[in-house]
């Protein structure tokens, strides 16, 4: 049958099949299957190419006449299904993925440079506030007694009864009808008091031969460049400020305690005047204990900014000498050769940190047979370095210092310091002792503690009460004991506080008697005398509490206190459950002996500076509200405030990229993750952002450019 109307192929336009199929089908011969054939040479091309799809007649597959019918058959399509379709790789998802990274890449550019600028506007805008126009005050009202001041005092010397600045602002002139609060130096413990204090408590004056605050368990750092020196310093006037203090650059050289004034010397002229005081605090820190051994002289310490400089520039000129033609090779290695007195936490890092800095920077810009040559020593008496932390820590320091070839030589004593060369005496294991000398082109001195100049001289005036040759004693509220009217107080590492439970024996007892009537076995109307005391027995269950009353009065001496109950059969010879008044009192003195002595550390100091601070200004508020019977024994101290009881939180060490911690209760020790945990808590302890700031681009600086080398 041969059907006139063409049938249309939707979807099929390939040329190379429309030429195969109108060949076959004019020379007359075309079939259904040359059609099959075309389709299959035209393959998956032919589809959707968007040409207009071509006809044909059916009469030409059937092979009949290819003349047109005048007849209309039924419509019969073709169905062909075409192949699936593949996939290009340059897909419209991964387009858009592409265009949609871009747009927000172009917007995050732009808010990043936005915020950018919005800051740097931002600053340029405060700073220009910052710069003021020329203002000179008028009419200014100065204290006469500021200019012209009175005359007296044991020497007849000039008594500053006014600042210059009383008159300044009405706090402080309302400020002069206020109790004088002087503080003597300006480290740890007198920032720490002076930042619990508030305005119009006291008219506070700050008494100092230097006018900042020094962060002092960095200043090995500063000591090799790590850190600027001006980084771990804070003004003193900008700390004051807040709380209308005056500072004075001036030293303090005696306290006058029958008068209540303190004796000052001018740093330029060395003049002398007086300061009179209705409250003193003595904050002026501690000198190192030369232990009697000669020649300190050729030493280095690191108390103060000026140690760290000098520390510093001699590092560097030996460096420099080092590398001169004119230098031997003995003289070399004596230059590069460092020695470290003493194996605390100061002289530690001052090793780490020397090798810190001929291990990183050395190399890189000095020649290399400085670095071969250079050596480092620690001199110890103790087994041990880090003695007074966990053995673990210890241990470990040793193992790490031996790692880094710093030669650590134990149970040593120094004898003798000379210009070129350290001499000393080594135990061996054998009990024998070897003397050994060390040439130095550096010597660090950094054991004990000892009395400055004016603590010294208050320990001398006070000799009959003051028994410590290291350090002013005070009592557990922090008042320099012999010191008269109970006003003078002593913070820091220049004090420490004495427990003596054994030489106050017979007034614990009086007062644990008084407060327990049930022990009285006479009339309790009748006074309780000496003779009493010493016939007094205490039982082991009374003594229990007797030793809970006297931790109340002296926290400092808990753990010992807990010892008493071991040591009560040793003076209950009889075992009678009894112990007399003679025997509690050796007890007593055996408990003193085995109180621990506090730590000379900046952590000490703080908390000893913020209880004062909080006790003073509660005294301050309180001194005129209180009533006679709220005093107990005459101690106001008592009655605003516990005594102080020291908490240790803690202590660190910088070993060299890595740090140790001796905490309560465990101990944690490790590399870098250790030395920037070691990092954070001393940039958290820092007083103000200013060293913060200065803090975090020191050690970026470092990093970047490495240690300065430069030397001035």
């Amino acid at each position: 049958m041969i059907f006139s109307r063409p049938i249309r192929l939707l979807g099929i336009n390939s040329t190379s099949a429309t030429r195969r199929y109108s060949s076959q089908r004019y020379r007359g011969f075309a079939k259904p299957g040359v059609l099959l054939s075309a389709l299959r040479a035209a393959g998956p091309a032919g589809l959707h190419s968007g040409r207009k799809p071509f006809s044909f007649s059916a009469a030409a597959c059937s092979g009949g006449s290819t003349q047109p019918s005048n007849s209309e058959p039924p419509h019969v399509p073709a169905k062909i299904v075409p192949p699936p379709e593949k996939k290009h790789e340059s897909s419209p998802g991964r387009y858009s993925f592409v265009k949609k990274s871009f747009r927000f890449f172009i917007v995050g550019s732009g808010v990043i440079s936005g915020s950018l600028l919005l800051v740097l506007g931002s600053f340029f805008i405060y700073d220009y506030t910052t710069y003021s126009p020329p203002e000179v005050p008028q009419n200014l009202l100065i204290p006469f007694d500021s200019l012209n001041p009175p005359i007296g005092g044991p020497e007849n010397l000039p008594i500053l009864v006014k600042n210059l600045d009383s008159y300044d602002s009405a706090s402080k002139i309302s400020d002069m009808q206020k109790k004088k609060l002087v503080i003597l130096g300006c480290g740890w413990g007198a920032v720490s008091l002076l930042r619990q204090l508030s305005k119009d408590e006291y008219d506070v004056t700050v008494i100092s031969p230097t006018n900042y605050f020094l962060f002092t368990p960095m200043l090995p750092c500063a000591a090799v460049g790590t850190l600027d020196i001006k980084t771990l310093m804070e003004s003193i006037r900008s700390l004051i400020n807040n709380i209308n203090g005056h500072y004075l650059h001036a030293k303090a050289e005696r306290v006058e305690f029958s008068e209540k004034l303190v004796k000052v010397q001018d740093m330029e002229t060395s003049k002398y005047f007086y300061v009179p005081y209705d409250k003193l605090v003595v904050a002026v820190g501690c000198t190192s204990n030369n232990h009697g051994v000669k020649g300190l002289e050729y030493t280095h310490r690191l108390k103060t900014a000026e140690d760290a400089l000098t520390i510093r520039r001699k590092l560097l000129r030996n460096f420099e000498q080092a590398c001169l033609p004119t230098t031997s090779d003995a003289e070399r290695k004596k230059l590069l050769s460092f020695v470290v007195c003493g194996a605390g936490p100061t002289g530690v890092e001052v090793a780490a940190e020397i090798f810190d800095l001929i291990n990183e920077d050395l190399p890189r810009l000095y020649p290399k047979i400085l670095r071969q040559e250079v050596s480092i020593h620690i001199i110890q008496s103790r087994s041990h370095i880090l003695n007074t932390y966990d053995k673990k820590i210890s241990e470990y320091a040793m193992d790490r210092f031996s790692n880094d070839s710093i030669d650590l030589l134990v149970n040593s004593r120094v004898n003798e310091i000379l210009p070129d060369k350290v001499i000393f005496n080594q135990k061996k294991e054998n009990g024998e002792i070897e003397q050994r000398e060390i040439p130095y082109g550096l010597c660090l001195w950094s054991t004990g503690i000892g009395l400055n100049d004016l603590t010294k001289q208050l320990s001398d005036d006070l000799k009959p009460f003051q028994r410590n040759k290291r350090a002013l004693e005070t009592d557990s509220h922090l008042r320099v004991i012999g010191a008269p009217y109970g006003d003078i107080y002593a913070i820091g590492d220049c004090s420490t506080v004495r427990t003596d439970i054994g030489d106050h024996c017979e007034d614990y007892v009086r007062q644990f008697i008084l407060n327990h009537k049930s022990i009285r076995e006479r009339d309790e109307s009748k006074l309780i005398t000496d003779a009493d005391i010493k016939n007094f027995e205490i039982t082991h269950s009374q003594l229990k509490g007797l030793c809970s009353e006297i931790a109340k009065h002296n926290p400092l001496a808990l753990e010992a206190l807990l010892l008493a109950e071991e040591l009560v059969c040793k003076y209950d010879k009889e075992n009678t459950g009894k112990l007399k008044f003679k025997d509690l009192k050796m007890l007593f003195k055996e408990v003193d002996s085995k109180v621990t002595a506090l730590p000379a550390t900046a952590q000490r100091a703080h908390q000893e500076g913020n209880y004062l601070g909080k006790k003073l200004s509660k005294l301050a508020l309180a001194e005129e509200n209180f009533l006679q019977h709220d005093i107990h024994n005459g101690d106001i101290d008592d009655a605003v405030s516990k005594p102080f009881k020291y908490k240790h939180l803690g202590s660190l060490a910088y070993l060299g990229n890595s740090a140790v911690f001796d905490l309560p209760g465990h101990s944690l020790f490790g590399g870098l993750v250790a030395m920037y945990l070691w990092r954070s808590v001393y940039f958290a302890q820092s007083v103000s952002i200013r060293i913060r700031v200065l803090m975090f681009f020191d050690w970026v600086k470092r990093g970047i450019f490495g240690r300065d080398t430069i030397t001035v």
